[in-house]
């Protein structure tokens, strides 16, 4: 299974990448800028074919890809040999103007954006399965006893609906935790529903810094009826089946799923399990065993909200695909102001390593609801990271397409070419920054695969 994750991953990845590449290779062949060679996939050609100017490859690695332009390195010629200038040759990168130079840049990020809105529309055109959790809660606290959370503080309580943070409406627990994440350290209103009546109160997230993220300490309220039983694990071998809903749990009432982590906590070698199936009351036990990492997996799936969504027609779609996508590029930039709030950079920046694995966890855990939903899960985080490498390439750093734009827009407002030896520092200062933050992303991403 980790072998499909990675390989899923990569070509995901992968395909991220290329449509990046792709940007760069259309807007230098429309500005004027001769392009050497486009490649899919790196490493050494295992196809080539000359078409022109532009010799189209197919690299050993099938994954993501390059645009090689005309020129695009003399800066570092004209360093080497004490220039003072880079020479305008017709048909190179520093021949053409720093506005066709800005807009070679920027097409690669556009690329990107405009990938995750292709995306975002077809999902939303056909359709696509939902798999989600009741916009309910369970306090933190009811589960780790003496913990105090902004929850607790705001007066929430375990079997509380929010349905509303904001002024937004929550209708699931992914609007809760969409809502909450980008707001740590804000004042909140809430609506809360509890019983029959609605409440209007006020939660405060905190930064949680191994991500970045605010939160407030509740869990998910997730009903104890079975959705599906692993083969082969202990909750098969004890008998229960798909359509059970479990009663008690070692003799203590069992409303919510979440309850089996505190049950847990005093590590018992059996559960005894009350359930009942087609009306009547039931018992059995599953026996469990432990790691140095802690209980292993029983083998139950709850049953969630599952539903698909309907078909749009080509306009809406669109429209639907814009919003979407733009409301992830505003969160996103918006959860860039983390990075300098003291989190836990090994926590919350993830490499190649991470990224790829999660790309293929996100898949094969679709794949295995069904083809329909595989496709639709992977596509739609390709789509979110996409959007991710847009507004990273975006920044003003050395070396990223952000830097390189910035760079053009000084040549425009000095209207004299740079010097070779500022661009090759600066280039050269992005190299080094770029690389170390991908060894300590990478170490990261390390971490992260120890700990799965």
């Amino acid at each position: 299974m980790l072998i499909v994750k990675i390989l899923l991953g990569l070509v995901g990845l992968g395909i991220v990448v290329f449509v990046h590449e792709l940007g760069h290779f259309i807007a230098a062949r429309l500005v004027g800028i001769d392009v050497e060679a486009f490649s899919i996939g790196w490493g050494k050609p295992i196809l080539k074919k000359k078409i022109g100017a532009v010799e189209y490859r197919l690299g050993l690695f099938p994954l993501g890809g390059y645009c090689k332009m005309k020129g695009e390195n003399e800066f570092q010629e004209a360093w080497e040999n004490k220039e003072k200038s880079i020479k305008p040759v017709p048909g190179t990168f520093y021949g053409t103007s720093p506005f066709k130079r800005c807009i070679v840049s920027f097409m690669g990020p556009f690329f990107n954006l405009l990938f995750a809105i292709l995306v975002m529309s077809i999902i939303w055109g056909i359709g696509f399965e939902v798999n989600t959790l009741e916009n309910r809660i369970v306090l933190l606290s009811d589960i780790s006893p003496g913990s105090v959370n902004p929850a607790d503080e705001a007066g929430l309580q375990t079997g509380d609906r929010i349905i509303e943070i904001n002024g937004r409406k929550t209708e699931n627990y992914h609007d809760i935790q969409e809502n909450i994440a980008v707001n740590p350290e804000a004042k909140l209103p809430l609506k809360v529903e509890r019983g029959s009546e609605v409440l209007s109160l006020t939660v405060k997230p905190t930064l949680e810094k191994s991500t970045g993220a605010g939160r407030i300490g509740v869990y998910f309220w997730t009903s104890p009826l079975i959705d599906a039983v692993a083969e082969g694990s202990p909750a098969a071998a004890a008998g229960l089946q798909k359509g059970d809903r479990i009663l008690k749990v070692n003799g203590e009432n069992f409303e919510y799923t979440v309850a089996l982590i505190k049950i847990l906590e005093s590590r018992p070698a059996f559960l005894n399990i009350e359930y009942e199936r087609g009306g009547k009351a039931l018992n059995t036990d599953i026996r469990i065993t432990y790691t140095e990492d802690g209980p292993e997996d029983p083998g139950m799936a709850w049953e969630t909200i599952k539903y698909h969504t309907p078909a749009l027609n080509v306009f809406t779609a669109i429209a639907k695909g814009v919003s979407e996508a733009w409301k992830t590029f505003t969160v996103s930039v918006r959860s860039l102001t983390l990075l300098f709030r003291g989190i836990d950079l090994t926590q919350a920046v993830s490499g190649p390593v991470r990224i790829t694995y999660m790309v293929g966890d996100v898949a094969t855990e679709g794949f295995g609801q069904s083809f329909g939903a595989g496709i639709s899960s992977m596509a739609n985080f390709l789509a979110l990271i996409s959007i991710a490498l847009c507004i990273m390439n975006l920044l003003p750093l050395p070396i990223l397409d952000g830097g390189m734009i910035l760079l053009f827009i000084i040549e425009a407002l000095r209207r004299k070419p740079l010097n070779p030896r500022a661009i090759y520092i600066f280039q050269t200062v992005g190299v080094v920054l770029i690389f170390s933050l991908m060894i300590f992303a990478v170490f990261g991403d390390i971490l992260f695969l120890a700990r799965r």
